[in-house]
């Protein structure tokens, strides 16, 4: 009898699902329980998904059958469609690692404010714990329910949280320009994501309004505990498979060489396997984190307008989705907190 733990991965036929998909056919102390989808809903995983060659049959999604038979259920459901299924595995008792961003905000009201739609479970909310280990560990380890954090989020936080933190940033007014591949879009028809539509062209998204705005301001409150945060966040789209590159700009409140935010950087990271920061003079590159579960920081101080520029650079379906939530899963059962996550980037 296997001792493995059992996960299950809901929607594996989307981008996130599929990378748990790659992710975890590496992971030594897991083995598949239940792989669903709708579209793809009877065929051998291999048919549907030629990358990874299993004679799995994908089915339905059936909450109660997926937690009787799952340790771990992997939720990579669009945003407002993990509500019920959350509540349906929970209660039966089995973890639950959840990539909308269903759960994320602890409040239901800034919810549905910011997602135009109602919160049917607002008492899970409290349950959920906001899963970006490198600022929320050791809440992450005593998990039954995670909340995986969005992509966009997860590299803003981690580039932005320590310079607040220390204080010698304004952080009431912190700008953000990010850069996404068309991957963080789902894997959904469209005609605004068509190549047609994208090829040889750059364009700005969901100005002043974006979704992620609050998720952002939330966790680089919880990483620095300053709770004056707030960000004006500038979304942008790129004809690229993947990645994104967040520049985030504040004002300084005292005099600082870019020798000395390094230092604060490398400080504040030294014991995290995942975050790397460059040397001074180098600035990240998505193309050599694509593939990784590694965020990349660059920073650089411009004196004459008194000004911190950090840039922070994640593949948006691994540190941003996928990769983050088996770091997640790790660090909730037990294993070493990089099983199956040490992977390099593919550079080209």
């Amino acid at each position: 009898m296997s001792s493995k733990l059992k996960v299950s991965i809901v929607g594996c036929t989307g981008y996130s699902g599929m990378e748990l998909l790659r992710i975890l056919s590496q992971h030594s102390g897991v083995e598949f329980a239940v792989l669903t989808s709708e579209s793809y809903s009877g065929l051998e995983v291999k048919k549907a998904l030629p990358f990874f060659n299993s004679d799995k049959v994908l089915v339905p999604f059936n909450a109660k059958k997926i937690a009787k038979a799952s340790d771990v259920v992997f939720l990579c459901l669009p945003h407002t469609k993990s509500m019920e299924a959350a509540s349906v595995i929970i209660k039966a008792g089995k973890k639950v690692i959840d990539l909308s961003a269903d759960f994320r905000l602890k409040d239901n009201k800034v919810y549905e404010e910011w997602y135009g739609v109602k919160h049917t479970k607002p008492l899970l909310l409290k349950q959920s714990v906001y899963g970006l280990p490198e600022i929320n560990r050791k809440a992450v380890k005593g998990a039954e329910f995670v909340a995986n954090p969005g992509c966009y989020p997860t590299g803003i936080i981690l580039g932005a949280f320590p310079a607040v933190k220390e204080n010698f940033v304004v952080a009431s007014d912190i700008l953000v320009n990010s850069i996404s591949g068309v991957s963080g879009a789902g894997r959904k028809s469209s005609t605004a994501l068509m190549f047609s539509e994208l090829n040889g062209s750059l364009k700005a998204y969901k100005l002043v309004n974006h979704q992620h705005t609050p998720e952002i301001e939330m966790g680089i409150i919880m990483g620095s505990g300053n709770s004056k945060v707030k960000v004006s966040f500038n979304p942008h789209l790129a004809p690229v498979n993947r990645g994104i590159v967040s520049t985030i700009s504040f004002s300084l409140k005292k005099k600082i060489t870019t020798a000395n935010a390094l230092d604060l950087y490398k400080k504040t990271f030294q014991d995290e396997p995942f975050v790397r920061i460059l040397p001074e003079g180098q600035l990240p590159e998505t193309r050599f984190v694509t593939g990784s579960n590694y965020c990349d920081i660059g920073i650089k101080v411009d004196p004459r307008m008194k000004r911190l520029i950090v840039v922070s650079v994640i593949d948006n379906l691994v540190k941003g989705a996928a990769g983050q939530a088996v770091q997640n899963m790790n660090l909730m059962c037990g294993f070493e907190e990089t099983t199956a996550l040490l992977n390099i980037g593919l550079q080209v």
